[in-house]
């Protein structure tokens, strides 16, 4: 099952993406990140200064305005995209 990495603050994602049987990681750092297949983040920290650096090779998801099942729904459509 892929790895899914979600912002603390999401716990309802983190809920939903578990029942869904994801393995789910709290993203606390940028090292945990590291390994996901996916990643969601609230989108409310975006960088400023416009600078950007790769941790994963996978999917960002920015959860802003977003319910649980429509992140989840994004997660699975990106991880069907990624396979292809």
């Amino acid at each position: 099952m892929p790895r899914i990495g979600v912002e603390q603050s999401l716990t309802a994602v983190q809920e939903e993406l578990k029942e869904k049987g994801y393995d789910v990681v709290q993203l606390k750092t940028e090292q945990d990140a590291q390994g996901c297949d996916c990643c969601v983040i609230t989108g409310q920290d975006q960088n400023v200064m416009g600078m950007s650096d790769t941790t994963i090779q996978g999917a960002v998801i920015r959860a802003n305005g977003m319910s649980a099942q429509e992140v989840c729904q994004e997660v699975e459509e990106r991880l069907q995209n990624q396979e292809q």
